[in-house]
């Protein structure tokens, strides 16, 4: 009924009026039919096109996501066909209406993620983990979309593989129930992922998230298909996380926290066929230093399937010697926890890649002392001296060592190996007066000293008493137990190689902190000069030249 304008009297409404009312009442029902619901029947990759062009205009986003998630499907579908192209649009389409929808579902649960059935307006939608890492297989994962991580300048490029499906990144903080949560970073765990949409054994959709590192290939019908990854992102996004640096200088300085980050940590699961390549951070650094040499090598097909990247974290404001003892002792617990047999091929084959005084950690490790540091401390063999039998052996383990098993390459970056003018400098003697170290075996030594002050260097005293124990103390070339340190060379049948920098109008010839004549020791497999200065590990030269060092068999 409608009321007449003129008398305002109710009277019967004109039959063509209903009929045009109907009429757009049913064009409004098949435009939502057509643009939301359940797709029609007819060529499966059409319809998958027609489904995310349809989105675009909705503007209800989860009335798009439904569409979205019909296109993925259909678009699976279409890519079983045998035809090259028609595979490659259809891959194309799945992968458009799967990153919408991937992105739609992350703005609604941004809490982390486990299996289980999520809603698409009013039809079901089965989130699947198949094949996760096991860093991640035993929790909820945060997921993001990998494209949507943003990759720090100094990482350099981003490396991704194209292929079937939506990379994503999965983060979760480190487990505390096993021995191999302490091989994981504190900042936590992120991983390379990648999903796609497939339907069910029950034609329910299924949002499948995997690992692409242990299965970079997935089925559709008869053939296998390569993973879309991004193999940057990860380690990006562990980037952003990270605080380290600031600590790292902290530690310098006294700082306490530092020591909670110290350890060796895996960037990736542990792989007992791959060739661990282990760095070593320099004095007041992190391993941040290393996210360029990083994505590099994970972003280079044939070295991501050789190597697998270990970071190590250590005090820089202790001495050289002590850091030695504590990297040996970070490897001693990760191959304890990874392969306390040591038949693993990763544990008889690794690479050590240090910068600065990571380099000189380095060398030493490869090193037999014999007693050639411990004669310049003490002038009886530790059977000999007064003291506990743990503070005896503390020092033993400090000043006497053999080369590390299972390293056959060492790389040195602008490493003093004769030690650094600079800690002479004025620059090191308020360096000197800053940096402070706090250790369990410094106070063993000067217990035992305190005991046997007559069998103590006295040249070794009188260091101690006018530059006091410090990282800087133990990189000036005079020091007695760095003058006897730094004529312990690799051992025979490891390899290494020297890089150093040489800034134009620098004196001495060097890089502006390590002399060229410190940085350069006979023996090298190769030595590479280049005219730069310290941070060698930016240096797109020196991290070529390391990448044809670790292709080499």
């Amino acid at each position: 009924m409608y009321r007449s304008p003129a008398s305002g009297k109710p009277r019967s409404r004109p039959w063509w009026g209903y009929a045009w009312l109907a009429g757009l009442a049913l064009l409004a029902a098949c435009s939502g039919a057509v643009k939301t619901g359940a797709p029609e029947k007819g060529d499966s990759l059409v319809v998958a096109q027609r489904l995310w062009r349809d989105a675009a205009e909705i503007q209800r986003k989860d009335m798009a996501a439904r569409n979205w998630m019909h296109c993925a499907m259909l678009a699976y579908h279409a890519s079983e066909a045998d035809d090259a192209a028609r595979q490659q649009q259809a891959q194309a389409m799945a992968d458009n209406c799967t990153h919408e929808l991937v992105g739609y579902l992350l703005d609604q649960e941004p809490v982390p993620w486990r299996p289980h059935t999520i809603r698409v307006v009013d039809e079901p939608l089965r989130v699947v983990f198949r094949d996760l890492p096991d860093s991640l297989d035993d929790g909820p994962v945060v997921l993001g979309r990998a494209d949507e991580v943003t990759m720090p300048p100094v990482m350099g490029e981003r490396f991704t593989t194209p292929g079937y499906g939506v990379p994503l990144v999965g983060w979760r903080a480190p487990c505390r129930d096993r021995p191999i949560c302490k091989l994981y970073p504190p900042d936590g765990v992120t991983r390379a992922l990648t999903a796609w949409v497939e339907p069910g054994d029950d034609g329910v959709a299924q949002l499948v998230v995997t690992g692409t590192r242990k299965h970079p290939e997935m089925a559709i019908g008869h053939r296998s298909v390569p993973l879309a990854s991004d193999f940057s992102a990860p380690y990006a996004a562990l980037f952003d996380r990270s605080h380290i640096n600031r600590l790292a200088l902290w530690n310098l300085l006294g700082g306490s926290q530092f020591a909670q980050e110290e350890g060796l940590y895996l960037l990736q699961d542990y792989d007992p066929a791959k060739t661990p390549v282990i760095m070593v951070h320099g004095l007041g650094r992190s391993p941040l230093i290393w996210a360029r040499l990083t994505n590099l090598i994970d972003g280079t097909p044939e070295l991501r399937a050789r190597y697998q990247v270990w970071h190590i974290v250590y005090p820089t404001n202790t001495p050289v010697l002590l850091n030695r003892m504590y990297v040996q002792r970070m490897m001693d617990r990760a191959w304890q926890v990874l392969d306390p047999d040591g038949t693993a091929p990763a544990h008889q084959d690794m690479v050590l890649v240090g910068h600065s005084m990571g380099g000189v950690i380095s060398r030493l490790m490869v090193s037999d002392s014999n007693d050639v540091v411990w004669k310049a401390v003490f002038d009886i063999p530790p059977e000999g001296l007064k003291g506990t039998p743990a503070d005896i052996a503390t020092l033993d383990s400090v000043f006497r060592f053999h080369p590390y098993p299972g390293v056959s390459r060492v790389i040195f970056l602008a490493t003093p190996h004769l030690g650094s003018p600079l800690a002479d400098s004025f620059v090191g003697w308020l360096a000197l007066r800053v940096v402070h170290a706090h250790a369990p075996e410094l106070e063993a030594l000067h217990r035992v000293v305190a005991e046997n002050g007559t069998h103590e260097n006295p040249l070794l005293a009188q260091d101690y008493a006018s530059h006091g124990l410090s990282s800087i103390s133990t990189l000036r070339a005079a020091q007695p137990v760095s003058r006897a340190a730094q004529s312990l060379m690799p051992a025979a049948g490891v390899r290494y190689y020297t890089f150093a920098g040489d800034l134009p109008g620098t004196t001495p010839p060097g890089d502006g902190i390590v002399p060229l004549k410190s940085a350069v020791i006979p023996g090298a497999v190769s030595t590479t000069i280049v005219k730069d200065g310290h941070q060698l590990y930016l240096n797109d030269e020196v991290l070529a030249k390391i990448l044809d060092i670790l292709r080499q068999p």
